[in-house]
C-alpha cells in the first residue's frame, strides 16, 4: 500500500466540525469534515500521533486501500491479491468485520467469509472474531473500501477512570463541548454536578498539554507497520507544562465526589483538581480568575418526571448570575425547556449531538454580566 492513505477519525455525529478544528490545530494536514467523522491524509506515523494526541476523536481508521468488485467470485479473487503482509502480522489474529449496501453482493456474511479465507490462506494470519485488530470493509455501491481500525479499544478510555456514574459523558465528547466553549487551557473550569469528574479532569489535562492516549495501549501496536522505536521517540517527545489554575467539580452525591477523586488521582491531576460534596444552591465561586461553568445536569430521561428538575435548573442559573459573574457557562441537554428554565442568556444552541440514546445540544453564554 502507499505510504500516505485516507486516515478518519470517527467522531460523535453532531461534533465533526468541532473535531476538524482540533486536528487542524494539532497540525494534521487539511482535515475535512465528513459524516461522521474528519478525513485526513497522512502515513502511519500520523496514525499513531491521532491517537495519541486526538481528544475527541472516538476511533481511528487507516484506509489500507479499496478496489471494485461486482460478485462474490471477483471479491475473492482481489482479496487475494491484496498485500495483506503490509498490514498484518503472521502471528496476531485479525477480526473482520463486513457492512454492504447498494452493491450487487449484498450478503455481509458471505463477503466476510471469503475476505476471511483470502488473509488465512495468502498471508497465514489465523481469523478470530475476538481479535484486538479488527479490519473494517464497507461495500457501499460496489466498491469496496479496506480500513484497519487502529484504535482498538474506544478512545475515550484514556485508561485512568476506574467507575463512572449514571449516563456518563465520555472524554471524547466533553472535550470536544470544552473545545466549543471556547477552552484552550487558559481558564479554570467548574462542573457543579461532576459525576464522575469527566469535564474537571478533561480540562486539567488539557491545560497541562498532557497527551490523552498516554497511559494506554493502541491495536496499530499489533500490525505490520508498527515500529516500536519511532512510537517510544514520539511519547517521549511528549512534555507536559503547568499551570496556576484550578480546576472544580462539586456533587451532591458523596459517591460521586470519591470516584472523581480516584479517577484524577489516575490521571495524574490530583493536584490540580478539587471535589467537593455541595449541593447547587450552595456553590460558590473559587478564588481566581474567571472561567467556565460547564455542566451535563439530568434532564428527565433517566428521571422520568421533568418536575423537580425546573426547580434545581432555576436554582442553578440563579446562583450563576448572582454568583459568577465574568464565567461563561455551558450546558448541556436534551431539553431546550430546561436549559431556558435557568433563565441565563444562551446564545443560540449547538448543533444536536447523539449521546445515550438522546439528542442533546450545548447551550453557552458569553460572559455573564
Amino acid at each position: 500500500m502507499a505510504d500516505r492513505f485516507e486516515i478518519f477519525l470517527q467522531a460523535p455525529p453532531g461534533l465533526e466540525k468541532t473535531l476538524a478544528d482540533e486536528a487542524r490545530s494539532a497540525g494534521f494536514s487539511m482535515p475535512e469534515a465528513q459524516p461522521g467523522g474528519v478525513a485526513l491524509t497522512g502515513g502511519w506515523p500520523e496514525v499513531w500521533r491521532a491517537n495519541l494526541q486526538l481528544r475527541g476523536a472516538d476511533r481511528v481508521l487507516a484506509r489500507i486501500g479499496s478496489f471494485r468488485a461486482f460478485h462474490l467470485a471477483q471479491l475473492d479473487k482481489r482479496a487475494r491479491k491484496f498485500p495483506w503482509a503490509e498490514v498484518f502480522r503472521t502471528d496476531m489474529p485479525v477480526r473482520v468485520e463486513v457492512t454492504t449496501r447498494k452493491s450487487k453482493i449484498y450478503h455481509a456474511g458471505a463477503a466476510q467469509q471469503r475476505i476471511e479465507r483470502a488473509i488465512a490462506e495468502t498471508l497465514g494470519t489465523p481469523v478470530d472474531d475476538k481479535a484486538g485488530v479488527t479490519l473494517k470493509v464497507r461495500i457501499f455501491d460496489n466498491l469496496v473500501t479496506l480500513s484497519v481500525d487502529t484504535s482498538g479499544d474506544p478512545l475515550h478510555k484514556r485508561g485512568y477512570k476506574a467507575a463512572v456514574g449514571k449516563a456518563p459523558m465520555r472524554e471524547t465528547m466533553a472535550s470536544l463541548f470544552l473545545r466549543q466553549m471556547g477552552y484552550a487551557g487558559d481558564e479554570p473550569v467548574l462542573d457543579p454536578m461532576c459525576g464522575s469528574g469527566t469535564f474537571v479532569i478533561e480540562a486539567a489535562e488539557i491545560a497541562l498539554g498532557l497527551a490523552p492516549g498516554r497511559g494506554r495501549r493502541f491495536a496499530f501496536e499489533d500490525l505490520a507497520s508498527f515500529d516500536a522505536t519511532a512510537w517510544a521517540a514520539m511519547k517521549a517527545a511528549q512534555v507536559s507544562g503547568q499551570t496556576d489554575l484550578g480546576f472544580f467539580g462539586s456533587d451532591r452525591d458523596s459517591g460521586a465526589i470519591r470516584m472523581s477523586a480516584d479517577n484524577a488521582e489516575r490521571a495524574g491531576v490530583a493536584g490540580l483538581t478539587r471535589f467537593e460534596m455541595t449541593p447547587v444552591s450552595a456553590l460558590t465561586r473559587p478564588e481566581g480568575p474567571p472561567g467556565i461553568v460547564i455542566v451535563n445536569p439530568p434532564y428527565g430521561a433517566r428521571i422520568g418526571n421533568l418536575k423537580p428538575l425546573y426547580a434545581l435548573h432555576g436554582s442553578l442559573g440563579a446562583v450563576l448570575r448572582e454568583r459568577f459573574t465574568g464565567w461563561k457557562v455551558g450546558i448541556i441537554t436534551a431539553q431546550s425547556k430546561l436549559a431556558h428554565g435557568t433563565g441565563l442568556p444562551f446564545l443560540p444552541p449547538g448543533p444536536p449531538v447523539a449521546h445515550g440514546g438522546l439528542r442533546v445540544k450545548l447551550y453557552r453564554t458569553d460572559p455573564l454580566r
